[in-house]
């Protein structure tokens, strides 16, 4: 071979070789990097070449999937209810999805390896795969209620039901809303830009309230310190007299710690439900002290305050009782401010442990989810998550609760024919701001059918915000709908 002959090949051999290295480079390194690539436009599309399947709640459509006779957007997703179930349901944009549609993505899409089998006999068989259908244990009619009234006062908020013997989640609404409808379209400018102008809004109405976000519970959290005295010494119940002075000295400090409004506690000294009805900050104060900062956290994890985290299979941010400081900073911590904070499904936890006789259950949002033809893939089992207090503390608690309810604070969550149980709480906020208006609660107390909490936040519900006025009434809706009252 001649030299020119022999250069040219040496260099065509040179070229081939650099191109194998890039094919193989793009196959082996680059490919999942570009097939997620959002300039790639084969994804873009291949988002609406699957018939996703539904998400449901028993017989209620949530989020099905629809023809649009467009071959480049064959299907197109909607959701019949809209802002009512969006923070559940969640959005299927041209590149993103939130909640269950982000969560159950595979399942819905019907890429599972759950889903293998169906794939192959639709192979077989010759027909189009479709995904698989998940169903919520959301209750419709409890679900609506809890909506329709914390819309209709008008606030933001949140509000959480569960199922205290199981975990399965009832109702979970979050105000404000959005239309996921008008997230999910196939045009990619128009879903960007209100996307962002919701993600900008400042009533975050992207938010999910009941897992996305912690508040000071405020007294709603008395619970927690008396579940945390009684469990101390099992010689203790609703009648053990306790220190209730009007105003609480708290150590090292120049501050004090006073009663709502600096209102007396009864005489100074009064019952454990006394203090409870009355939901008097210094008994609580004062135990929280004396029990001390170990004991107070133990209790609070119990309850899932600060313990392993949470996925229902939406991740749940973490509820936390604070650091460790000082004695003032337990007082008030122990009563619900300071650096405690809880979302509402963990307050929920609090009111449906007590409520199921100790053990809190693992909440949950899946109740099945089933194939194309209606073969079941997976169902929910319940779990127990963990043990707060003992048979006996929480039948005392209940006692309490009940009597918050009949005589104290909660008169405005009562029902007819049915026993209620429930604490509120008014918990400050900054200053110059108004409280937030918490409740918490479980019906019918002889036997426990769900466990409500509500939150509705401040600067929405006026300065004089109280969880009896604002929120009770919202978790009495919600209770009469699971009880059919």
């Amino acid at each position: 071979m001649n030299g020119p002959l022999k250069r040219a090949a040496v260099a065509c051999l040179v070229m081939f070789g650099l191109l194998m290295i890039n094919v193989n480079y793009l196959q082996a390194v680059r490919a999942e990097d570009l097939r997620d690539d959002a300039r790639n436009t084969r994804n873009f599309y291949a988002r609406y070449e699957i018939e996703r399947g539904r998400i449901t709640a028993g017989d209620k459509v949530l989020a099905e999937s629809v023809d649009t006779g467009d071959n480049r957007f064959r299907f197109q997703r909607r959701y019949p209810e809209g802002p009512m179930y969006a923070h559940v349901t969640g959005f299927f944009s041209p590149e993103s999805e939130s909640a269950i549609e982000q969560t159950e993505d595979q399942l819905l899409d019907g890429s599972s390896p759950d889903l293998l089998i169906r794939r192959s006999i639709d192979l077989f068989t010759n027909k189009a795969s479709k995904g698989a259908n998940v169903d919520l244990t959301l209750l419709p009619k409890a679900q609506e209620a809890a909506y329709n009234a914390l819309r209709a006062s008008g606030k933001r908020g949140a509000v959480v039901a569960l199922d205290p013997k199981t975990g399965a989640i009832l109702a979970m609404v979050s105000l404000p809303s959005y239309d996921p409808n008008k997230l999910s379209t196939t045009s990619k400018k128009d879903v960007f830009s209100l996307y962002d102008r919701l993600a900008e809004d400042k009533n975050q109405p992207l938010l999910n309230r009941a897992i996305d976000r912690t508040y000071p519970p405020g007294s709603t959290f008395k619970v927690v310190t008396a579940a945390a005295y009684l469990e101390d010494d099992d010689s203790r119940d609703p009648q053990t007299i306790v220190d209730a002075p009007q105003v609480l000295d708290l150590p090292n400090t120049t501050a004090d710690l006073p009663n709502s409004g600096g209102a007396a506690c009864g005489a100074g000294r009064v019952t454990l439900v006394f203090a409870l009805e009355r939901s008097c900050n210094t008994p609580f104060g004062k135990i929280g002290m004396e029990l001390g900062y170990d004991a107070m956290v133990a209790q609070a994890e119990k309850f899932g305050v600060g313990g392993e985290r949470l996925e229902i299979p939406m991740g749940v941010v973490a509820s936390d009782f604070g650091k460790q400081e000082d004695d003032a900073a337990l007082a008030q911590a122990s009563i619900g401010q300071r650096s405690n904070r809880t979302t509402p499904l963990q307050m929920a936890m609090v009111a449906a442990g007590i409520a199921n006789n100790g053990v809190v259950m693992k909440p949950y949002l899946v109740n099945k989810i089933a194939d194309a033809e209606g073969g079941e893939v997976e169902s929910a089992e319940p779990e127990e998550w963990t043990e707060a207090v003992s048979e006996e503390t929480a039948a005392k608690l209940r006692e309490m609760m009940v009597s918050v309810v009949q005589n104290g604070t909660a008169t405005a969550a009562q029902i007819n024919g049915v026993q209620v149980g429930g604490k509120t709480g008014t918990a400050e906020t900054s200053e110059g701001q108004a409280p937030h208006a918490w409740f918490i609660s479980f019906a019918p107390a002889e036997d426990p059918k769900v466990a409500v909490a509500v939150i509705v936040e401040s600067g929405s519900a006026g300065t004089d915000a109280s969880g009896g006025v604002t929120a009770a009434p919202i978790a009495k809706s919600v209770m009469e709908a699971v009880l059919n009252r």
